[in-house]
């Protein structure tokens, strides 16, 4: 496995894109943000130096079907394409995977983990090895996401200003889902503030204590719920709650 060479046909892969459109540009700096946290997860576990790069790779190659969906539809939106299932189809189907690894060795686990990176929940995997890459992906993501949430402007995240996000209510059924500590059906999120909740609910997603000593370390939850102004005074008060359970819930794991 050679992790430079990786990177290096990466970097080719990406001339095909306009690498000057913000959203293209974004999801670069992500991918090279998954590729760092998955080194730091993976160091902080103590694994070998296979698994080590194994997840970085991984990392690397998890949001390959970001690009073409942004060329075709110029939306992250879950409804215009699965992006980890057309990643798969690209790097598995078509055989683009060779280009950036030769041996075909983990092959299974890198399919998997990306099919599965961003999968409501993590299921229907037996294999050991490949059920540690699948959740090491997915802290990896979230990890790297609340970097963009505190980096990038809130109008290009959510469309509008966060002085708008902040005057929205949020969704009952939200809520709801938010005070059962789960994440949130990307289907059921109608507001503004349904979406930056959301965000927030990664935090119950996390697998690993590693992942979580990083957002505690970063100071994520409070930076993250601060970068928004909530007017709407309902906001603000259900915000509180929100600040309560998350502190509580990330104390409590690490």
């Amino acid at each position: 496995m050679d992790l430079e060479h990786a990177k290096q046909e990466f970097e080719r892969y990406l001339d095909g894109y306009d690498r000057e459109d913000d959203k293209v540009r974004l999801k670069i700096v992500h991918t090279y943000g998954v590729t760092e946290c998955s080194r730091q997860i993976t160091k902080r576990m103590r694994l070998n130096r296979e698994d080590q790069e194994l997840a970085q790779l991984i990392g690397l190659l998890h949001d390959i079907g970001r690009f073409e969906q942004l060329r075709r539809f110029d939306s992250f939106e879950p409804d215009t394409m699965d992006h980890a299932g057309f990643g798969v189809q690209i790097l598995f189907e078509e055989g683009m995977i060779r280009s950036f690894v030769e041996e075909d060795t983990w092959d299974d686990i890198i399919r998997t983990a990306i099919a599965k990176h961003s999968d409501f929940r993590l299921e229907g995997i037996c294999d050991e090895r490949t059920w540690m890459h699948a959740r090491i992906i997915r802290d990896a993501d979230k990890l790297d996401n609340c970097r963009v949430k505190l980096e990038d402007t809130i109008e290009t995240i959510l469309g509008v200003s966060a002085k708008e996000v902040g005057e929205t209510a949020i969704s009952q059924e939200v809520l709801e889902q938010f005070r059962k500590k789960e994440s949130i059906l990307s289907s059921i999120r109608r507001t503004k503030m349904d979406y930056w909740l959301s965000y927030l609910a990664y935090f119950f997603d996390i697998n690993y204590k590693a992942a979580m000593e990083i957002i505690c370390e970063n100071n994520y939850v409070e930076r993250l719920i601060g970068r928004i102004p909530y007017s709407n005074p309902q906001t603000r008060e259900q915000m509180a709650e929100v600040r309560d359970l998350l502190n509580w819930y990330v104390q409590k794991f690490v």
